[in-house]
């Protein structure tokens, strides 16, 4: 579990009941911020347009459900594959591509052992590298319908808040004669905003910004296995395939790359 989201999501709840219960009501105060109508009107309001919009119903479960996504860890370790596209360069290299397939069944990673079953079937550079980039691209549009959805939600909440806000107003106004309309009407129109923002703030962008956030890193990862691979079939000396992967990598993290890296480009040397 990625314990940084789970303490800003807990976090954010807490600033915000605190903020509630700081006043003279205490924790009393809380019923103050509990209304039904402006539930159904915002967060149910906000599900069924969001229903609306998806394909079907298993599409909007299945996207609701990419919430658990955001708390995972990202596995996706940049200097790890280097690591591993090194020892496979030198396995190449010293017995040639054929021996890959041997070393293909201890490959965990899908895309890294699709790319090296196809160099070894003896697949056409540019045929592996249409096909690895078609799949690059496959994943980041299912990756981005993911994303947009929790993207619609942020921009949904705020919108079904104004919605249940209009309705407040509309009916204090219809009912001006008669005061004791007027505070539950206002508090409908002014809640609604609240769960509105709550919705976008709390979860819809910070929720849209984590899965941005891994769907990068994960296609910085899948790229430097494509790069990996089309350098492996044409025959690059191990070093100079690690020079180049090295690049994708940020300044500060190719010092964790140079730790045992450089060993296993040297012994493709000899």
């Amino acid at each position: 579990m990625d314990i940084a989201t789970i303490i800003g999501i807990v976090g954010c709840a807490a600033a915000v009941v605190y903020g509630i219960c700081s006043g003279d009501q205490g924790v009393a105060a809380l019923q103050n911020f509990w209304d039904f109508p402006s539930f159904l009107i915002v967060i149910v309001g906000s599900l069924m347009c969001m229903m609306t919009m998806a394909e079907n119903i298993g599409d909007f479960v299945n996207k609701l459900k990419s919430f658990g996504l955001a708390l995972k860890v990202s596995t996706s370790n940049e200097s790890e594959v280097i690591h591993r596209i090194i020892d496979l360069a030198n396995v190449a290299r010293k017995e040639g591509l054929l021996q890959l397939e041997e070393e293909a069944a201890n490959i965990d990673d899908e895309f890294l052992k699709k790319g090296i079953m196809l160099i070894v079937d003896g697949t056409d550079q540019e045929l592996v590298s249409s096909i690895l980039e078609t799949e690059l691209d496959c994943i980041e549009q299912r990756h981005g319908k993911i994303i947009g959805f929790w993207d619609s939600l942020a921009a949904m909440g705020p919108a079904w808040g104004m919605i249940g806000t209009l309705i407040g107003l509309i009916n204090m106004l219809k009912l001006l004669d008669d005061p004791s309309s007027i505070g539950p009407n206002m508090a409908v129109a002014l809640i609604t905003t609240l769960y509105g923002s709550l919705i976008a703030n709390w979860i819809g962008i910070p929720i849209a910004t984590k899965l941005r956030a891994n769907n990068r890193k994960e296609i910085m990862t899948k790229e430097v296995i494509s790069e990996g691979i089309l350098s492996i079939q044409a025959g690059e000396n191990p070093r100079v395939i690690e020079e180049k992967l090295k690049s994708f990598l940020a300044p500060n993290m190719r010092n964790d790359a140079n730790d045992d890296g450089g060993a296993r480009g040297q012994g493709g040397e000899e």
